[in-house]
Order: C-alpha cells, then sequence, then structure tokens
C-alpha cells in the first residue's frame, strides 16, 4: 500500500464541523491558485538564463517541474479524490523534489570545494543523467513501499527522506568553510551561493522534516492529532520558486539592497565589506 502523505487533511476537509478542516480546505486552493502560476513564471524566466548566460539550472527547473506535479492533485485531494493513483503522483512529486534539492546543494558544493574538476564535468549531459536517476528513484521506491505494511512504508519512507539532512547540511557548511578560504570569489557571489545553501536547507527543515516526524511517529507509536505537517508541505511549492533569485546574475544587486542578518553570520567577512562600502560612500575622498 502507497504512502497516505495528506489522508489527514482529506479526513478534515470531509468533516464539516471541523473549523480546522475548513481552514486546510482554504489554504489548499490558495496554495493552487498562488503555485501553479508563480512556478510557471519561474520555469520562464529560468528559460531565459539559459540562453542569456548559456547556464542550464537543470536541477531547479526539475525541482519547479516536480512542484507543478503536485499541484495538479491538489484539487482532486482537497475534493475527497484522494484515491492510489492521486496519492501516488503526489508522492512522486515529494520524493522527487527532495532529490533535486540534494542535487542543487551538492551542484553549489561542488562549484565551491572542486572548482577544476566541476568545470570539466560541468555538462548537460551529466545533468539530464543524474535528472533521470532521481525521476526514476521515486517510481521504484513506490513500487517497493506498495509491498509492504502502511506502518512499513511510512517507517521506511521517512527514513528515505531524512537522509537528505546530513547531505544538505554538509553541503552548506563544507561550502562555507571552503568560501571563508577563497579569496578568489567575490563577497557577494559568496552570499549568493551561501543564500541558495541556506535556503535549500531551510525549505527541507520547515516544510518536510515535520512530514518526516509526523510519520516517524505513527509507525513506531500511533496516530498523531496534530496535522500541521500536511499544511507544510503543501506550501513548499510556493517557497521553492525563490531559488530562481539566487540563480540570476542580478542576484547580487538584489542581495545588497537587501541584507539579511542571517546570512552574514554565514559569511565571514560579509560585515567588513558592508562597513567598508559604507565608509567609502560616505568618504568619497578617500579613494
Amino acid at each position: 500500500m502507497d504512502i497516505i502523505c495528506i489522508i489527514n487533511i482529506e479526513n478534515n476537509t470531509q468533516n464539516n464541523g471541523s473549523e480546522f478542516g475548513h481552514v486546510v480546505y482554504v489554504m489548499g486552493w490558495v496554495v493552487f491558485s498562488l503555485g501553479i502560476p508563480v512556478i510557471f513564471l519561474a520555469i520562464y524566466l529560468l528559460y531565459f538564463l539559459i540562453s542569456a548566460n548559456h547556464m542550464a539550472p537543470i536541477y531547479v527547473i526539475n525541482l519547479l517541474i516536480s512542484d507543478l506535479l503536485q499541484m495538479t492533485v491538489v484539487p482532486a485531494m482537497l475534493q475527497g479524490g484522494c484515491h492510489y493513483v492521486v496519492l501516488l503522483v503526489y508522492n512522486f512529486g515529494l520524493t522527487a523534489s527532495v532529490g533535486f534539492m540534494v542535487c542543487v546543494a551538492l551542484e553549489r558544493y561542488l562549484l565551491i570545494a572542486f572548482p577544476l574538476w566541476y568545470r570539466f564535468r560541468r555538462n548537460v549531459k551529466y545533468s539530464f543523467i543524474v535528472s533521470s536517476i532521481v525521476w526514476l528513484f521515486p517510481f521504484f521506491e513506490s513500487i517497493i513501499l506498495s509491498l509492504t505494511s502502511l506502518k512499513a512504508s511510512l517507517f521506511l519512507n521517512a527514513v528515505l527522506t531524512l537522509i537528505p539532512l546530513p547531505l544538505l547540511i554538509f553541503f552548506l557548511v563544507g561550502t562555507q568553510g571552503a568560501l571563508s578560504d577563497s579569496i578568489s570569489v567575490p563577497v557577494l557571489e559568496k552570499r549568493r551561493i551561501i543564500g541558495t545553501l541556506a535556503l535549500v536547507l531551510g525549505i527541507y527543515c520547515f516544510f518536510f522534516l515535520p512530514r518526516v516526524i509526523h510519520d516517524l511517529l505513527i509507525a513506531v507509536r500511533s496516530p498523531v492529532k496534530s496535522h500541521l505537517w500536511g499544511i507544510l508541505v503543501m506550501f513548499s511549492p510556493l517557497v521553492d520558486p525563490l531559488l530562481y533569485v539566487f540563480m540570476r546574475r542580478g542576484a547580487k544587486d538584489i542581495l545588497m539592497a537587501c541584507p539579511c542578518p542571517c546570512l552574514d553570520r554565514l559569511l565571514p567577512g560579509e560585515h567588513n565589506l558592508t562597513q567598508t562600502t559604507t565608509s567609502v560612500t560616505n568618504n568619497p575622498t578617500s579613494l
């Protein structure tokens, strides 16, 4: 039996006396109404990055496609149509999203930690091969989980979804360490790279990790009454398009105009750069 990822949303929605169910129902339609145009817009803009910079953010595009796949079945689930095929498509999109988040973080890490190797291996062919593997993984995972009981499949799916967490943390910490020793990468470019990794890790921890904990609790103990995890997972497709901001070259101007204290703490020397820029602006004679 497949993972019933949002069965609690269906139950709450069908319960006319449940105020929480009505909130989930309304928020689901809001996410669907906003998510579809936002995702299409992000894919459209990323397409122009390919022709403008000769750089194909293939993993980000695939991530958005997986989000779009989730969005296509949201109306059916909100209407109580949580059939096997609908849940299979939704879980397929969720698993693919996590996989491509890891790919985005890995690409940023290799860019800084192993620049020569990455420059030699970086081409569309390898990206498409990796993307194909990521798309195949949810397919085989669904087959394996369908052969197990509900609690066993929940536990196995939660464990598999938890594996990317240490990887995302390692990529962020490793990139931060490599950037601190690098003098050839501009500070604003460092901020853009760290911002991408921090955003990916944040999306995972805020939207996917609660779902993992929820499934683990059900698998090893008893059903959990709180269904907050369902709402958080639904919101993830709205946040993924923010990766476009860190993919475009103009992101450096945006990041300089909108400083983030949390991001500054991840970049040693950024505070000094800001102070220097302010000093030069206020004292042009120092030039």
